[in-house]
């Protein structure tokens, strides 16, 4: 079927009051009036109906009175038969568990798949599997938020404009990895699904840290890393060390001691001497001395892999106020400049 007949077959609503605010995902399907016949409504049926075909069984059957002419189902917005993603019409529907239909090629969702999208789709739909044009229905266990991700990820298409939340695309993802799809493929640092989910890193970082690390997504564990420096590492729960891994669990330990190991040693060199003057000799300068080892082990001692540079000069700075002597003073201020330097260039990922 061409897509001005189905024109005349789905009739979409969009009430204004159905649509989220901006901060929800949009929806990912629409009711779709569609004529029905009681025989293509079979309990056992894998295969929905077609609304151009009909038998003659169907007028003398005693119950095709109880049933509707039309019925209402969810079409996917994207994925709907008149969509035209291909130069050939859809062979294939997809159902999620929330009952969202989605229209997709065979040819499609094999090429992108390494495992038939886990056996579930056959290379060739048989002829006793295909009752009409519109092809096999294949019931699939995932809502249509994520069949939605998936399918536009094996069709090569941004789902950016739906706004797909992280529980969303972090369920795409193992559902990629259980269809058979490469993780690493599509999830590479060009692609719109590593932007999108790379921007949520900010708001959960250890549930995006945990995705890449289980599909073994070392590009995007890298930048998401930066963002756990302020997470306390005693509240990685068992469940998420499992999904993580050792390797992973490893690094970010590592990266988190790395950094405070590299703190204590920055810290520990006093300002610079300078010669002695009237006003400053060598006893009046261990002063400072001793001063900056008492600020640098406050620091070492509460020290965090997040230390901003501004508790930095927060608990050095002040030392000056203590200070007669502007030479001390400056060297002082070159000391705690040199530091926020030399802390900055401090590795932040792993």
């Amino acid at each position: 079927m061409d897509s001005t007949e189905w024109d005349s077959v789905l009739q979409y609503i969009s009430d204004p009051g159905d649509f989220p605010s901006p901060q929800s995902e949009r929806p990912v399907s629409e009711m779709a009036g569609i004529s029905l016949h009681p025989q293509q409504f079979a309990p056992h049926s894998l295969t929905p109906p077609n609304p151009d075909k009909s038998t003659p069984s169907d007028s003398q059957d005693p119950t095709s009175h109880d049933l509707p002419e039309n019925s209402v189902v969810s079409v996917s917005t994207t994925f709907h038969p008149g969509a035209n993603l291909l130069s050939i019409p859809p062979d294939l529907i997809l159902l999620s568990s929330d009952g969202v239909f989605f229209y997709v090629h065979t040819t499609r969702v094999l090429s992108a798949s390494r495992n038939h999208f886990n056996d579930l789709v056959p290379p060739k739909p048989t002829k006793a599997t295909l009752r009409d044009d519109l092809g096999p229905v294949v019931v699939l266990p995932d809502a249509a938020t994520v069949l939605n991700v998936v399918m536009h990820t094996v069709y090569d298409i941004s789902p950016t404009h739906y706004r797909p939340s992280l529980d969303t695309l972090v369920a795409a993802v193992d559902a990629m990895a259980i269809y058979g799809l490469s993780p690493k493929q599509y999830i590479a640092p060009s692609t719109p699904l590593y932007s999108m989910i790379l921007s949520q890193a900010p708001v959960q970082p250890i549930v995006v840290y945990a995705l890449a690390a289980t599909h073994d997504l070392y590009d995007l564990a890298v930048p998401v890393s930066s963002h756990l420096l302020s997470f306390p590492l005693y509240c990685l729960t068992d469940d998420l060390a499992v999904r993580i891994g050792p390797v992973y669990v490893k690094r970010l330990f590592f990266l988190h001691l790395g950094r405070l190991d590299a703190l204590k040693r920055l810290l520990l060199p006093p300002p610079h001497p300078h010669p002695p003057t009237e006003i400053c000799d060598f006893t009046e300068q261990k002063k400072l001395t001793r001063a900056w080892a008492l600020a640098s082990a406050y620091l070492a001692w509460d020290a965090r892999p997040d230390l901003s540079t501004s508790a930095m000069e927060s608990a050095l700075c002040p030392l000056a106020d203590h200070l007669c002597c502007d030479i001390c003073k400056k060297s002082l201020a070159e000391r705690v400049k040199q530091l926020i330097v030399q802390w900055s260039v401090v590795k932040r990922s792993i």
